[in-house]
């Protein structure tokens, strides 16, 4: 795949959206060898038919096919009989971030910084992590499922949200979706020259090399750098701002559903949108630089808070930590104290499809409801987009949908509350786990437990992950008394047996 950018980011003055405690109650679901969970186990009564259907899926993913019907396709099929893509488990991750911040100055000239502020992609000049964990990411993107559009946890659905791209970004969501016209060869060297300050020739020649109407990152750096120094600034900023216009969240779906699929070993969009959303969520999980707490950000961007730490965990390390990972180990509402300067906008919870261009892709709040404070419930089989007839004119409407997405729930009493019989429909159309456990090494995985109290949770939360990191074991006299910390809310612990 090549680390290209369309020209339709030519015609910038038309700036995409960025859409591109007491008693305890113990309920156990026993998995078999093949890491799926028995229909005799599930409580009688559950709210899904998936609970009572026929155990006809795969080993260690769902039973029920109906939900991730790629799944024959996906990489987490192949990595439970451990299968990987090849000789390398990370993915190649194309970001540029290290080119853009080492290449442009921290301070454009105000010939250039005039139109950047008008462009509407200003926040994104110093949001970009100047290395990607490629590790930590591709240990996520196993998880992402395309007909979800959401990673597939251990303890339910999440995944990168309209809210998330506001706050982390500070991009517009709203607008209308921008749909290009086709661009010929003939006219992308055209507008090259007459935007770009290309000679005739030269245009001719990168875009053969392109082999489609494409421009290269590296050629743009090369004419940004060239027209800076010729004090060139509309053919300057030109330049810059297609380097900075490929942080749209319909392309990064696109790219994460394309790489969940065993077959791709790349992925492109803007990783760093990605890695500064684990960041936020998952606090236990990888490696990072701080650059500056919450409280003290003056309103910038959230991914400005991030940078780039390398981590010491390889794919291998990482994928047994996501499989255990708990709802007490996340964030589930990151930016709470960043309300002031990136207000809540209700067409975050809008469910359809987002496009850009000919690409469309579903967007569904309703199986993410914790990250908006509420509780989930069962979702609405997702939307096929290539059925859907006028994604423009449900997004205008988009107050209708987000009446169904939170008509059908109440919000959260714990960060983490679910309703009854939702993790027995999610164990039966998901896979809570990626690596398939050893044989003659059983052990539990805790799903939700604990106090409601939120100071004694987390002390309990550092408790476990002091454990985990030091390997403990509940047999040990000298750790045993540590194991019996409680997690999470009071009612119920959900304890999957390997």
């Amino acid at each position: 795949m090549k680390n290209v950018v369309g020209l339709v980011f030519l015609f910038i003055g038309y700036v995409v959206p960025s859409l591109n405690g007491g008693g305890m109650l113990k309920l156990v679901r026993r998995r078999g060898a093949d890491g799926r969970i028995p229909v005799r186990t599930l409580d009688r009564g559950a709210s899904s038919s998936a609970a009572a259907a026929e155990p006809t899926g795969y080993p260690g993913g769902p039973y029920n096919t109906s939900l991730l019907v790629k799944y024959e396709h996906h990489v987490a099929r192949h990595i439970w009989f451990g299968e990987e893509r090849g000789p390398k488990k990370e993915l190649k991750v194309a970001g540029h971030g290290l080119k853009l911040t080492s290449r442009v100055p921290l301070a454009l000239p105000p010939q250039m910084e005039s139109w950047v502020s008008r462009s509407g992609l200003s926040s994104l000049q110093r949001t970009s992590l100047n290395k990607i964990d490629t590790n930590l990411v591709s240990a996520f993107v196993e998880r992402w499922h395309l007909e979800t559009s959401s990673f597939h946890m251990s303890f339910g659905e999440m995944s990168i949200t309209l809210d998330d791209v506001a706050c982390l970004l500070h991009l517009p969501i709203r607008g209308i979706f921008w749909s290009p016209q086709d661009v010929t060869e003939e006219l992308a060297v055209e507008l090259a020259v007459d935007y770009l300050g290309v000679s005739q020739g030269q245009a001719q020649s990168h875009v053969r090399s392109c082999r489609g109407s494409y421009y290269k990152l590296e050629w743009l750096y090369d004419l940004f750098v060239h027209h800076r120094v010729a004090s060139s600034w509309a053919y300057a900023t030109r330049a810059y701002l297609l380097m900075l216009g490929a942080a749209a969240l319909v392309t990064l779906y696109r790219y994460l559903g394309d790489v969940s699929m065993y077959s791709c070993k790349q992925l492109g969009g803007y990783p760093t949108l990605l890695q500064c959303w684990i960041h936020e969520y998952f606090p236990s999980v990888g490696k990072r630089g701080e650059n500056w707490k919450p409280a003290d950000n003056c309103g910038l961007p959230r991914a400005m808070r991030w940078s780039y730490r390398q981590g010491v965990l390889k794919v291998d390390d990482l994928r047994p930590i996501l499989d255990e990972l708990t709802p007490a180990d996340v964030i589930w509402r990151p930016f709470e104290d960043h309300r002031a300067w990136c207000v809540f906008d209700e067409i975050c919870l809008y469910r359809g499809c987002l496009k850009w261009d000919e690409t469309a892709v579903p967007y569904l709040p309703d199986r993410c409801l914790r990250q908006f404070g509420y509780r989930q419930y069962v979702p609405s089989p997702p939307l096929d987009c290539m059925m859907v007839t006028n994604i423009d004119v449900d997004w205008i409407s988009y107050h209708q949908s987000v009446i169904a997405v939170i008509g059908s729930s109440t919000v959260a009493t714990t960060p983490f509350d679910v309703v009854d019989g939702y993790l027995e429909w999610y164990y039966c159309v998901s896979h809570p786990r990626l690596v398939h456990p050893h044989r003659d090494a059983p052990r539990e995985v805790p799903y939700d437990v604990g106090p409601s109290d939120p100071d004694w949770a987390r002390v309990s939360t550092l408790i476990h992950r002091y454990l985990r990191q030091v390997n403990a074991e509940e047999e040990d006299p000298q750790f045993s008394d540590l194991f019996e910390a409680p997690r999470g809310v009071p009612v119920p612990i959900y304890v999957l047996r390997t």
